[in-house]
C-alpha cells in the first residue's frame, strides 16, 4: 500500500498513447448492444441509465454533451455517464482543432426498479428530528464539494474491483415509498459482511473526503480523475487521511453499520458530473474469496 501527497498529484499522470484511431461511425443510439461514437471508439460501458461510457479520441478535440464541457486526459480518455433517471436525448459533439463537428445522439435504455412502500411508519422514522437538519444540510455541502474536486487520471478506466467481498444487499436505482411520501433512490450497490471487514480502493485515486456523516456514517469519497467518483458509506473505520492517494487494491476502510445503517454493510457509490452511476455495472462477478 502507497501512499502519496495530493500536492504531486499533477506529476501522475498517464502520458501513454493508446495508439487507437479514431473511428468515424455514427451511433444507433439507446442500443446496449450496438455502441459506437462519432469520432471515437468506446473501451467499455453501455448506453443505459446508469451506465458510464469510457471512450477514446484525439486529445486535441474538444467534447461537449448538450451544453456541458467533458474532461478528455492527455491520453485521450474521456467518459460519459447517466443517470438514474435518463429519458431523453443526449447530443454529444466532439470537434477537432480544424473546427470538423461530429455528432451522436445518446439515448440511454431505460431500466425498472424495484419500488417498496412501507405504510403506518412513525413519523421520526421518515422524517429526521429539526435538531439534526442543520448537520445534514451541511453534510451535502461537504459531499458536494468533495465531489467536484477534479484529480489527474488514475487506472478506473481499465476497470474497477470489487472494494469488498460479501453478499449483496442492495442494489442500484431501488427505491421506497415510506407513508406515501417517495424517498430519495438508492443509488449506490450493497454489500453485506461482518464489521471490520476489509474494504479496498476498487482503482487508484485522491482522497477528498473522510468525514463521519448523518445518514452514511463514517464517509469516505475518492476521486479518480476527469470527475468520476467513489463513496463509501457507513464504514467502522476510515484507515485513510484527506489528500492521500491511493493506489489500486489498498485498504482504505472497514466494514460498518454507523450512520442510519439496519446493519454492517458496505454502501459503495459512483458519481459523474452529478450523474449517479450503477457501480453494479462497472465490475465483472465477484469472485469467492
Amino acid at each position: 500500500m502507497k501512499f502519496h501527497s495530493l500536492t504531486a498529484s499533477y506529476m501522475y499522470l498517464f502520458r501513454t498513447s493508446l495508439g487507437v484511431a479514431l473511428t468515424l461511425f455514427f451511433v444507433m443510439a439507446g442500443s446496449a448492444q450496438a455502441q459506437q461514437i462519432n469520432g471515437a471508439k468506446i473501451l467499455s460501458g453501455q448506453t443505459i441509465e446508469g451506465g458510464l461510457i469510457i471512450a477514446h479520441t484525439d486529445p486535441e478535440n474538444h467534447i461537449m454533451l448538450a451544453n456541458e464541457t467533458v474532461s478528455i486526459a492527455e491520453n485521450g480518455i474521456f467518459v460519459v455517464g447517466f443517470h438514474r433517471d435518463s429519458d431523453k436525448p443526449l447530443t454529444l459533439t466532439i470537434t477537432t482543432p480544424e473546427g470538423q463537428s461530429m455528432n451522436t445522439i445518446l439515448v440511454p435504455d431505460q431500466r425498472n426498479y424495484k419500488i417498496q412502500r412501507i405504510n403506518g411508519l412513525k413519523s421520526a422514522m421518515v422524517t429526521p428530528p429539526k435538531a439534526v437538519l442543520a448537520r445534514i444540510k451541511a453534510d451535502r455541502r461537504l459531499v458536494k464539494a468533495a465531489r467536484k474536486i477534479y484529480g489527474p487520471l488514475g487506472d478506473f478506466w481499465e476497470g474497477f474491483d470489487w472494494p469488498a467481498r460479501g453478499s449483496i444487499s442492495g442494489v442500484y436505482g431501488s427505491q421506497r415509498i415510506l407513508n406515501g411520501k417517495p424517498r430519495q433512490p438508492h443509488y449506490g450497490i450493497d454489500i453485506a459482511g461482518p464489521r471490520g471487514t476489509p474494504v479496498y480502493a476498487p482503482a487508484n485515486g485522491f482522497i477528498t473526503l473522510v468525514k463521519d456523516l448523518y445518514f452514511s456514517g463514517w464517509t469516505i469519497i475518492m476521486t479518480h480523475g476527469l470527475g468520476v467518483n467513489s463513496s463509501f458509506l457507513h464504514l467502522d473505520q476510515a484507515k485513510v487521511n484527506e489528500g492521500m492517494f491511493v493506489e489500486r487494491g489498498a485498504l482504505i476502510g472497514t466494514i460498518g453499520a454507523t450512520g442510519r445503517a439496519t446493519g454492517p454493510h458496505l454502501d459503495w457509490r459512483i458519481d459523474w458530473k452529478g450523474r449517479r452511476i450503477d457501480a453494479g455495472l462497472l465490475v465483472g462477478t465477484m469472485q469467492p474469496q
